[in-house]
């Protein structure tokens, strides 16, 4: 049985554990079992509107055995980041919890001309002229901090507005990614483990894919998704909100016939979106390949980019080619179309993380003179397939294979 096979028990709460001012059915009886058996639990929830104490109140109001070092809230953790970095001063679009948190953290949140950050969590009072006073801030340059970006949260009447509609606000009128504290991103995570051997078996379980699961399984951990029959997986065997298994309630945990297998830690990140790119493979008369010098991480690689709105993905790589390097081109044939997340995922400065469906085409130069440097490359060169740069993006070396190869047929990988 799941009990058995874990040392350490992570519980998400509003829809894991109760909803409202219930609790769920054999949550109280699941957790009590668990604690027989000595097992560590924590509780984890990216509700802002609360406190640890507060939080392990209502939970021993429910008949539910919780001290204050067991919960991890999104403001807990957001007020302890804020003090790690040294952060003084905060502009907090947020309730008196979260406030209440950062002041114990000994952050100042008095308004001020200028701030070192803007805190986003949540409050039925933010008002629009809140808002516009903290994109100026963040504008201005001030740390743009979100205590998570769950768009809703569960209520007994329903699916209700959460902290992202805030923070894509925010987002939208700024153009600025904002630093997530809670799931699904890491901070909530590795605070929740600190205090367990590194050898420590962890478990999550959540009833929300996109913040339990997937923040589970980007930190390593095995997930379990509290759902009804309803609940279908997403295409993908690689999509990390899939859980490794679906429970009804949290008495499953003690049925003999349901396991979990161990998580692997992915050897991606997860794409916040999908993007359409292009890339070209020129050959000179000697058979040389053409690689460019990437300005924004130093790596040398094939020409390459994305599609604008509007383009096909012909006019894309003549667009990208000529560029990142000067030079005029038609295009002969398709090489093939890649989209292998491990190789076709990447983070950008901004915190944005894109997976390309990436269409390789050989091209042939017709016009132009090769470029150096541009907006976009420190250095271009011709290079012998055979004594390519050690640096080369991950990817390419598989394109410019597929390129070489004999078969006419493109390849979809």
């Amino acid at each position: 049985m799941i009990a058995d096979k874990f040392d350490v028990f992570l519980f998400d709460l509003d829809g894991v554990v109760y909803i409202g001012p219930d609790p769920l059915p054999e949550a109280v009886e699941s957790l009590q079992r668990l604690r027989k058996k000595q097992k560590s639990i924590r509780f984890l929830t990216n509700n802002p509107c609360t406190t640890r104490e507060k939080t392990a109140k209502r939970l021993r109001t429910l008949g539910i055995e919780a001290s204050c070092d067991e919960i991890i809230t999104s403001s807990w953790v957001t007020a302890q980041y804020l003090r790690k970095e040294n952060i003084k001063t905060a502009f907090v679009l947020g309730d008196q919890n979260l406030k209440w948190e950062c002041q114990q953290a000994g952050i100042d949140i008095q308004e001020q001309v200028d701030v070192d950050a803007v805190v986003v969590g949540w409050d039925d009072q933010v008002s629009f002229h809140d808002i516009k006073k903290a994109a100026n801030l963040i504008q201005k340059g001030a740390t743009f901090i979100a205590t998570n970006t769950d768009k809703t949260f569960p209520t007994p009447e329903g699916p209700s507005p959460a902290v992202g509609a805030i923070v894509e606000a925010l987002r939208v009128s700024t153009a600025k990614e904002p630093l997530v504290i809670g799931k699904p991103y890491p901070h909530m995570f590795k605070e929740a483990l600190r205090d367990f051997h590194p050898s420590s078996q962890a478990v999550m379980i959540g009833d929300t894919p996109y913040t339990d699961i997937l923040g589970a399984h980007q930190a390593g951990i095995p997930a379990i998704l509290i759902a009804d029959n309803d609940f279908k997986p997403y295409p993908s065997a690689r999509d990390l909100r899939n859980p490794d298994v679906v429970v009804p309630h949290l008495k499953s945990l003690f049925d003999d016939n349901i396991n979990v297998k161990p998580s692997v830690t992915p050897s991606f990140s997860w794409p916040d979106n999908i993007k359409a790119g292009v890339a070209g493979i020129i050959f000179d008369k000697k058979q040389r390949v053409l690689l460019i010098k990437r300005l924004d991480n130093g790596l040398w690689g094939i020409p390459s980019g994305h599609v604008e709105p509007g383009e096909t993905v012909e006019e894309a790589i003549i667009r990208e080619i000529w560029e990142e390097t000067g030079l005029k081109v038609k295009v002969n044939k398709l090489i093939g179309i890649y989209s292998e997340p491990s190789s076709q995922v990447f983070s950008y400065p901004n915190g944005k993380i894109s997976q390309f469906i990436t269409s390789c085409f050989e091209c042939e130069v017709v016009g132009g003179a090769l470029i150096k440097t541009s907006n976009e490359t420190l250095d271009a060169n011709y290079f012998n397939c055979d004594d390519l740069p050690s640096n080369l993006l991950p990817m390419h070396p598989m394109w410019l294979q597929d390129a070489l190869a004999k078969e006419v047929k493109p390849f979809i990988r």
